[in-house]
């Protein structure tokens, strides 16, 4: 039988937030089993950033990462955000190593083409590029490998990519050594049947249902390509994938986390 392996991603609400942080780096290094911990940057980079007098420009909600950028995300997301969770986590005797996809060519990606925006050194991971080998064998030695949300293309290049993406190109790629789950925490507690009531997570979503949440509403605007991805992961290998709030990461034990997302 496979063993366990969590691949956990937290966002900037988390990171921006030293309690928060603080509690979940503790809850992290106490959860049982094989784990990866993938991090976003959340505003510490914008505010380096202005303090540098780079101006951080946003489309849509997406950072435009220029040459200037780029440096400033990979100094404070793969440096300074990076380390100072890697720290945490040894502060709590879990065995963390950081890691940026260039980091023993772990994960490649490739620059995104230009459509009818220029992102810049913003990076698609490229399918099969994740190095499941040497991550293993890292997991193996017993450590925790800490990513950032840096890749690389194999030619010299370091580029900007989505944490959310990272850890499900990690979650698939490990699938077939490890029985997998796929953790995103956030700031709701799951999937919420109504947007206003805290109460009101779904436990479980099955494929099927997906549709109809679309088609009735319940799941809307930002959900839909959070839970449009989540399946593809399932559909992909990953044995589930949870979704809910940071404080609550230890309920993943007794299957009670946020929602469920299933085959």
């Amino acid at each position: 039988m496979m063993s366990k392996l969590w691949v956990i991603k937290i966002g900037g609400n988390i990171i921006d937030h030293p309690e928060a942080l603080g509690r979940f780096l503790a809850h992290f290094a106490v959860l049982r089993g094989n784990k990866i911990l993938v991090h976003g940057g959340g505003k510490i980079a914008t505010r380096m950033a202005s303090d540098l007098g780079i101006t951080a420009t946003m489309v849509e909600g997406r950072r435009i990462t220029d040459e200037a950028m780029l440096r400033v995300v990979t100094m404070v997301y793969a440096g300074l955000t990076n380390k100072q969770v890697v720290a945490g986590l040894q502060a709590n005797g879990c065995n963390a190593i950081g890691l940026s996809g260039a980091d023993g060519n772990t994960i490649k990606a490739i620059k995104r083409p230009v459509a009818a925006i220029d992102y810049g050194y913003v990076g698609d991971i490229l399918p099969n590029s994740v190095d499941a080998d040497a991550i293993g064998a890292l997991i193996g030695a017993g450590f925790t490998p800490v990513f950032s949300a840096i890749t690389h293309d194999g030619n010299g290049q370091l580029l900007n990519t989505n944490a959310d993406t990272i850890a499900s190109a990690l979650a698939v790629a490990l699938a077939s050594r490890y029985q997998t789950s796929l953790v995103y925490c956030f700031e709701k507690r799951g999937v919420l049947r109504d947007v206003n009531d805290e109460t009101s997570a779904i436990p479980e979503i099955r494929t099927a249902e997906f549709e109809a949440l679309k088609t009735s509403g319940i799941v809307a605007d930002g959900m839909i390509p959070k839970l449009h991805n989540a399946f593809e992961a399932i559909a992909k290998g990953v044995d589930e994938v949870c979704i809910g709030h940071a404080d609550d990461l230890l309920l993943l034990r007794e299957q009670r986390f946020g929602t469920r997302l299933i085959k």
